[in-house]
């Protein structure tokens, strides 16, 4: 009877083995699956996975805690020094590749979206969708079908001297400056940028600009991280991504236009050259102060504050009292040139009084 029992027992330990075997060959079944899957997600999109892209996922604040947003377009001109690494090199090579470059592969491949130029009215939706093709054969770049392109997942293949990356000279960029309630601090982020090209026109004269589209940075960031770029010509090892460029906002541009709602940019708003230079400083004055002013200062802020007051008040009194020695200097010097002048002026006249005007007489000379 035990013997029966002690068979039974191990009869269900073995089941219970084989059962559990079979449960982790199954797990480790699906696991494998979705490995692969993700590495051909990954191969697919240019080495970026799920994950990568979760990482970089930037969630939308809620209206409710936000307290004060300001929209800012700026222009990225290449003469700026500190935009150069976005145009350069202007083909690929083993130092990397423009963002003009970046961004075209990404687009030809179906791998990110870009939506209409609309000057001010963007709309970031899938009504406003541009179709590649369309914008290729709007601006005469050269392309074929590439392999595995359907009419629902179009792809197209460019060879890189049929890429106009030397004609973009400038790019729009879109600010928002953000003050939320709950960090208690102004967020300054870049929402999307639009690469402008500089075509001369056929009958001559300056180059005209076409803004092609434009792509939000959310959608650029997980293939903006693998790519590195110099910013500074001292040092040759690229230290920063595109990624870090723009969070970090390394870039500099001029303020062109700010979200109003007659749509209008501020050389429309100011004509004269001093009065827009005048606009756009203080546009930059205010978004910088706006963080500190929210604040009321601390004891230790109004003392340095005070201590700095008291700093320029002692160096005015020092330089009007330099200011008066020096005037009071120059005074006497002018008095005491103005007597010399005078005593010569004396002087001379003596001399031509006491000159003899007598002439001799004839009788003396015989």
């Amino acid at each position: 009877m035990n013997a029966l029992k002690i068979f039974a027992a191990a009869l269900l330990i073995g089941c219970s083995a084989t059962a559990s075997a079979q449960t982790e060959s199954t797990a480790s079944v699906v696991r494998r699956a979705k490995a692969d899957a993700q590495k051909a997600n990954a191969k697919k999109n240019g080495g970026v996975t799920d994950r990568m892209q979760s990482f970089y996922e930037v969630k939308t604040k809620s209206d409710a805690d936000l307290q004060w947003m300001r929209v800012i377009y700026r222009n990225l001109d290449i003469k700026q020094d500190k935009n150069t690494c976005l145009f350069y090199p202007e083909e690929p090579n083993q130092d990397g590749q423009s963002l003009f470059f970046l961004i075209m592969r990404l687009l030809i491949n179906n791998q990110i979206s870009a939506y209409e130029y609309l000057d001010g009215r963007e709309m970031f939706t899938d009504q406003y969708k541009v179709k590649v093709k369309d914008m290729l054969d709007r601006y005469g770049v050269i392309y074929t079908n590439a392999k595995g392109s359907t009419e629902k997942n179009p792809k197209f293949a460019i060879e890189d001297a049929d890429i106009p990356g030397n004609e973009v000279l400038s790019y729009y960029i879109i600010e928002r400056y953000e003050f939320d309630r709950v960090s208690g601090s102004v967020h300054r982020s870049v929402e999307a940028l639009c690469p402008v090209l500089h075509r001369a026109a056929e009958w001559g004269g300056d180059a005209v600009r076409y803004p092609m589209f434009w792509v939000k940075l959310a959608d650029l960031r997980t293939y903006l991280t693998q790519q590195y770029v110099f910013t500074d010509d001292d040092n040759n090892l690229p230290r920063y991504s595109y990624d870090d460029y723009f969070t970090r906002n390394m870039y500099r541009g001029e303020i062109y236009k700010t979200k109003n709602l007659r749509n209008k940019t501020l050389m429309q708003l100011y004509p004269d050259p001093d009065d827009l230079k005048h606009a756009q400083d203080s546009i930059e004055a205010r978004l910088a102060s706006f963080d500190k002013n929210l604040w009321v200062p601390s004891r230790e802020e109004l003392q340095a504050r005070a201590e700095a007051a008291e700093a320029s008040d002692s160096t005015a009194v020092i330089k009007n009292r330099d200011e008066g020695k020096s005037v009071k200097r120059s005074a006497t010097n002018k008095r005491a040139k103005s007597k010399s002048s005078s005593s010569n002026k004396q002087t001379k006249v003596k001399t031509q009084k006491t000159k003899s005007t007598a002439t001799r007489s004839v009788r003396a000379r015989k």
